[in-house]
Formats: C-alpha cells, sequence, structure tokens
C-alpha cells in the first residue's frame, strides 16, 4: 500500500521539479562590506534585538579596550588583575540603521557568558569568569540610547562559565552545564525553588583534560523536550522531570563537536508536518586540543551530519563539506538555508590554537539531493577565528565580527591580530531585485495558531510563482563560542495566494500553533519567492 506524501515532502518535490531557472544569474556569489574599522572591542558574543540595535561585549579583564565609557564613568575592581580604575568599554550597542556604534557599562566580567531574551524582549546574560561567574545581567532595548546593562549578582546558584542558554515555553531559560557544572538551572528562579539539577548526560560526555562538552547544543523539540549535544552524543531530554527521552546514536566516527573541538549546530526549519532536524557541521578530531596545546595543528572536520530527532529509529545521514572546518558559525537564512561562516582550517578553540583561516562561507541548501547542498560563496579577506561570530540582520544580511585567540588585545607581532571590525556579508538573495511586505506592520502582535494575512509586492519584472510563496519566522540568536543560541526557523502553513492588482499579493498564513513550537517573543517575519527573501518585520507572539 501507498503511502501518502505529507506537506513537506510534496514541498521538497515540486522544487527539485521547478526549471532551474535561475534567478540569481550574475549574482551567485555572495557580497562583503566592511562596516566598522573599529568598533573599540572584540565581537565575542553578539545578540540582534527587536529595535534593531545589536548588543555586543567581549570580557573585562583584557585590559583597556579602545572605547570610553560616557560620560565620565569608570570602573573600579580592586581584584582586577591587568587594570584596577578602567574608564573603558566592555561592551557596546550596535546601531543598524545609523551605523553606529554606543558604549555600555558592564561591571562584572562576561567573558565566555551565554543568554537569551525574553517574550518581552530583555535580553538575560548569564555567567562568566571569577566576578561574574554567579551574575545575571539584563539589558531592556530602547531607542533613547539610555539604555544599559542592569547586574543582579546573586542570580545564579552555582557558577556559569561555558555555558548554554535556551529560553523554554513558560519564558523562563534553562542554563545547562559550564566549566565543571554537570547540572543545570532555571532563571528567573520560581518562588522557593532555585534548585540545582545534576546532568550525568554532562558527566559522560567530559573528556579529562579537554572536555569537549562546554557549550552543548541546546534545542527546543516541538514536543517541548529538549534536544542536547555534547562532544559526540545526544539525548531528548525532559527538563521537567530530569527523564532522558531518547539516547541518540554517537555521531559517526566518534569525534567531538562542542567546545574546545568546536563543530557548530542548528535546528532546521521547522514545518507544521515534517520532520524535525539537527544538523552538526565541523569540529576537531579527538585529540587535536591536546596536540594543539603542544604546537601540532590537526585538520579540521569536515563533516556534517543530520539526524531527525522524532524519527522511531534515528540515524545521523552525514555529508561532507567543501572544506574542513572548525569555530565556523551556522546561521539560519531567511530562506530556509543555512551560512557557514568564520572558523579555521586546523587547530581547535582555546588561545592560539587555530591555524589556516577558512575565509569562503558556504550556504547549505537543505532541501537540495545530496551532493548539491554545499556553496562556496566569495572569501571575506578577514581572518575570523577565535571568539569571533555572526548573527542575522532583520534585512538578511549577517554581521560578522570579533576574533582575538590573544589573551589580552594584540594587534602586532601575531599571527591574527586582535579583530575590532564589523562586517557584512549579503547572502546572493541581497543582491537581486526582492519582494517587499506591506502589511501587517513591523512590531505588530499575534498568537498562536491566529490567521494572519501577509500582503507584499514583487518586484516590477517578477511574475508571481504561486507554488514558491512561502513566509517564515526567525528567533533571532545569542551567538558566542560558534553555537548560535536560540536561534530557529519555522515555515508558516498558508493557503494560495490572492492577487490584489499588479505586482501586490496576499497569503493567508497561520501562526504557529504552540508554546514548544516558538516561545512567545520577538521574531522577524519573511515573506520568499522563488528562494529570494523579503528584509524582515518584527512580530512579537504573546
Amino acid at each position: 500500500m501507498n503511502t501518502p506524501l505529507d506537506l513537506p515532502q510534496l514541498l521538497i518535490i515540486i522544487l527539485l521539479l521547478l526549471p532551474r531557472r535561475n534567478i540569481l544569474s550574475g549574482a551567485a556569489d555572495g557580497k562583503w562590506d566592511l562596516l566598522h574599522s573599529n568598533i573599540g572591542i572584540t565581537a565575542m558574543h553578539m545578540q540582534l534585538l527587536h529595535t534593531d540595535r545589536v548588543v555586543i561585549f567581549d570580557r573585562t579583564d583584557f585590559g583597556l579596550s579602545n572605547i570610553s565609557l560616557p560620560h565620565g564613568k569608570c570602573r573600579d575592581d580592586p581584584n582586577e588583575k591587568i587594570v584596577k580604575h578602567d574608564c573603558t568599554a566592555h561592551s557596546v550597542e550596535y546601531n543598524v540603521a545609523s551605523n553606529s556604534i554606543r558604549p555600555l557599562m558592564v561591571q562584572t566580567d562576561v567573558w565566555c557568558s551565554s543568554g537569551a531574551v525574553t517574550p518581552d524582549g530583555t535580553l538575560v546574560q548569564t555567567g562568566g569568569f571569577r566576578d561574574g561567574e554567579h551574575v545575571v545581567r539584563t539589558f531592556r532595548p530602547c531607542t533613547d540610547d539610555y539604555c544599559d546593562w542592569v547586574e543582579n549578582g546573586g542570580g545564579l546558584s552555582v557558577k556559569r562559565w561555558y555555558a548554554t542558554n535556551h529560553i523554554l515555553p513558560d519564558g523562563r531559560s534553562i542554563v545547562f552545564g559550564g566549566r565543571d557544572m554537570f547540572n543545570y538551572e532555571f532563571y528567573p528562579k520560581r518562588r522557593g525553588a532555585d534548585k540545582v539539577y545534576q546532568s550525568p548526560f554532562l558527566r559522560q560526555t567530559n573528556d579529562p583534560g579537554s572536555e569537549n562538552n562546554l557549550y552543548p547544543f541546546v534545542f527546543l523539540n516541538a514536543d517541548g523536550n529538549l534536544f542536547i549535544f555534547a562532544n559526540n552524543r545526544a539525548i531528548l531530554f525532559n527538563y521537567n522531570n530530569g527523564a532522558v527521552i531518547k539516547n541518540y546514536p554517537p555521531i559517526p566516527g566518534g569525534d567531538p563537536r562542542s567546545y574546545p573541538s568546536t563543530g557548530s549546530a542548528v535546528l532546521l526549519p521547522l514545518e507544521k508536518y515534517g520532520t524535525t532536524e539537527v544538523l552538526v557541521c565541523g569540529g576537531s578530531p579527538r585529540g587535536a586540543f591536546t596536540r594543539a596545546k603542544h604546537g601540532t595543528f590537526v585538520g579540521a572536520l569536515n563533516t556534517c551530519g543530520r539526524i531527525g530527532i522524532n524519527d522511531p529509529n534515528p540515524r545521523w545521514a552525514m555529508e561532507t563539506m567543501p572544506m574542513g572546518r572548525v569555530m565556523g558559525d551556522m546561521v539560519l537564512l531567511p530562506n530556509g538555508e543555512v551560512l557557514i561562516v568564520n572558523g579555521g582550517g586546523s587547530g581547535t578553540a582555546g588561545w592560539e590554537y587555530g591555524r589556516d583561516p577558512v575565509l569562503s562561507p558556504v550556504i547549505y541548501r537543505p532541501y537540495n539531493r545530496v551532493g548539491t547542498r554545499f556553496v562556496v560563496q566569495t572569501p571575506s579577506t578577514r581572518p575570523r577565528m577565535y571568539h569571533s561570530t555572526a548573527i542575522l540582520l532583520r534585512d538578511g544580511r549577517v554581521l560578522v565580527g570579533g576574533s582575538n585567540p590573544h589573551e589580552f588585545y594584540r594587534f602586532t607581532g601575531v599571527l591574527f591580530p586582535t579583530d575590532l571590525t564589523l562586517e557584512a556579508f549579503s547572502p546572493p538573495y541581497a543582491l537581486v531585485p526582492r519582494p517587499n511586505i506591506l502589511s501587517p506592520a513591523s512590531q505588530s502582535k499575534m498568537s498562536h495558531g491566529q490567521p494572519v494575512n501577509v500582503r507584499f509586492a514583487l518586484p516590477p519584472d517578477r511574475r508571481l510563482d504561486q507554488s514558491s510563496v512561502m513566509v517564515t519566522m526567525v528567533a533571532p540568536s545569542f551567538t558566542t563560542h560558534s553555537f548560535a543560541m536560540n536561534q530557529r526557523l519555522l515555515v508558516l502553513s498558508g493557503g494560495n495566494v490572492v492577487t490584489i492588482g499588479g505586482n501586490t499579493h496576499e497569503i493567508q498564513v497561520t501562526a504557529p500553533g504552540s508554546l514548544n513550537l516558538a516561545p512567545s517573543g520577538y521574531y522577524l517575519l519573511f515573506v520568499c519567492h522563488q528562494g529570494i527573501p523579503s528584509e524582515g518585520i518584527w512580530v512579537q507572539i504573546t
């Protein structure tokens, strides 16, 4: 008996059978633009907020940065080893529209920390080093340039350094792991429930001497459980009762993919009736960290593993990238493709442990057949090694910054000087005429399961292709150390496209139906036509 095809399977077949008319002819590669030659700090952590401002920070113990705090402010810390009286900033706000930088005041050390954005749009940032390891900091977005960090010194029950955060359906964050922390906790705390919960999985995946389970890859599954990957293994985890629902087979080859062997991972686009898949790419072979410490830099892994996490019998499907990559960043693009950018071709994460910068980004097209999914893009001229980052902007460009593989700022006499620049990578779709969303207005609110009419205009020379219209929603990520925490893309189900007049059209789609699919908060909404996305608008699911 033949099994009926579901909607995503039909979509994939339609896409493969469509004539291969290249809308991007003449623009097959992306484009790099230098936005800022010096933002004052290196972009170790980045988060886009719904004000189209990006909060960026590195650490307070690098020494003096290259940007002063405003209004004569200074940070006094008698325990600081480098600069005890510091009048420079270690966090900035980047205004995308004006391409300008504003210094921010962070008091405690945010080095190698984690974060998430709450349903009301507030950035909650957790942990760090030494005086910052128990601290929770909040940044409530504003447009008048008066907002700044607010710090809660006792927000965490235990120290968190190299931990991962994920926003949960109830609006809290789970803070998972960290150096020597084989446990997790929640923030904010519920009254009388400030408990720390043990994680045998984190202890089992810890490699003595190299760890390889820091910054674990954590994704919220559509069933409300968490997919957690550390080292070379993964589990499906019920955080409500601490139960492991499913153990997945180790990734083939057995090599580690999490810090400091530092691959990257994304949750592939979520569709209402489709499979839920995770893609893990790059990293370093087992033992590479120890060898790098002794001056031998092993070639990075050139493989990706892809797994359907809700399959009855899940198995990793392996693919080969055009080149090996460690410390790469993976960014979900509005059309469902994945950009892989930054990193090195050998070594590992850590001070001076990476070599052979990989300057060419790669776009991964998950709906293409195996063997045609990777497309190499125009190279940058700037090595982006340890402590570099990349995030999606509302206009569809990817903001790229950072790189400082040294214990302090070092601009001369080193292989990879500290980089204080910001660049934008424009994927091929950003170089051609694009759709334009006419309604709803940006900053609109919607409810789970609500029908939403999206009106859009196509470029004058573009005829409507009904079968290729797709509406997507992207949750912006907190990105650091090659992992984009809370990043997810949803393909909204919809009906036929109605032509309003000329090149103006409308499609009714349905907002995600549950908090498990889309926790409440701010998302970027895009209309894609023939693989070309519009600029996004902000919507808030309440």
